[in-house]
């Protein structure tokens, strides 16, 4: 049977509650629903797979930070002291750490089915002074995204979600959302994590010469611009999400950096949004824009702006909800003497 949004509705209709009593929370039940084509939708096991990297443009000053806080981030994320981690520990989420540069952390326990890295390839190169990348080494990022689905679908997971950890990537993440939504530079760029007047000029400045360059070759070649303005992370997480679509697994997304990665999921592997939901609405003034482009409503709009997947994992709990409202609650004729 194909579950639509009609199914879910007549279903939710017959449960022991005043119809439409849970507001917004049936509006998810429904979205969950249709995306795992079920009545009764899974939200366990669940993974967040954490793709890190560096970028090369955070020595033309877009940032308020030096790409090395990537690294001491992962080794925080390592030792389970970082805020992803305190939060995946708190709802029950595996974690997956991926070393998508040279970024190697130090000696850890690898074993632990939480903590695992994968080296691929190097920092991107600058994109203020041209591409960031080549389309091989797009291709090879996006293939280690794909590779982490089919292994968090191997384990048995069904809810996937991607975080980043990488210096400087809101400012790819706005490239992208100007290239892929039509936005213009000021629309797309934010202050990131705490970039002051002078920095955001510099950087929406870079965005908006960056994304004219990009999208003089996009109709030509879609691919080869995207990798001129994206992460080697990035176009992990866009690999990642085209491929757990694909699986039919169920994708939360996280904030700006991530839905930048749906928009090159979506626009190179079309539909992959019908898998999608949107976990919040961050305090970067792009993410509004691109999730527009992708038609997702976000479940909340707290103004978070960390990334590393916390937006999403802060809405694990409501997705639980969700699927506790459609399996569990009676039907009200089975309790009517």
């Amino acid at each position: 049977m194909t579950v639509t949004r009609e199914t879910v509705v007549a279903h939710l209709d017959a449960l022991a509650k005043p119809q439409g009593s849970m507001g917004h929370l049936e509006e998810l039940a429904i979205r969950l629903a249709v995306v795992q084509q079920s009545l009764q939708p899974i939200t366990r096991p669940r993974r967040m797979t954490l793709f890190a990297a560096d970028h090369g443009v955070v020595e033309s000053g877009v940032s308020a930070w030096p790409s090395a806080v990537t690294t001491v981030m992962m080794e925080t994320i390592i030792a389970q002291k970082a805020t992803s981690t305190a939060l995946a520990a708190a709802q029950d989420v595996d974690v997956r750490l991926v070393d998508m540069g040279t970024i190697v952390p130090p000696a850890a326990d690898r074993s632990s089915k939480r903590f695992r890295d994968a080296r691929i390839a190097a920092g991107t190169a600058n994109l203020a002074l041209g591409p960031a990348m080549t389309k091989a080494q797009f291709q090879r990022a996006w293939a280690a995204g794909e590779e982490e689905a089919i292994r968090a679908q191997d384990h048995g997971h069904m809810l996937l979600m991607a975080g980043e950890m990488g210096i400087g990537n809101t400012t790819p993440a706005a490239c992208l959302t100007m290239l892929l939504t039509g936005s213009d530079a000021n629309v797309a760029t934010g202050r990131g994590a705490g970039a002051d007047d002078a920095i955001l000029a510099k950087k929406r400045d870079i965005v908006a010469r960056a994304t004219g360059r990009a999208a003089s070759i996009f109709d030509e070649d879609p691919m080869t611009a995207i990798a001129a303005l994206a992460g080697f992370e990035i176009a992990a997480m866009a690999g990642y999400f085209a491929q757990g679509a694909r699986q039919g697994s169920t994708l939360l997304l996280d904030g700006y950096v991530s839905t930048a990665a749906a928009l090159i999921a979506e626009q190179l592997s079309p539909g992959s949004v019908q898998q999608m939901i949107a976990a919040h609405l961050s305090a970067e003034p792009g993410h509004q824009a691109a999730l527009d482009h992708l038609g997702l409503e976000p479940l909340l709009e707290w103004q978070m702006r960390l990334g590393e997947g916390t937006g999403a994992l802060v809405a694990v709990p409501m997705l639980d909800s969700a699927a506790a409202l459609l399996g569990d609650v009676a039907r009200l004729a089975d309790i009517l003497p």
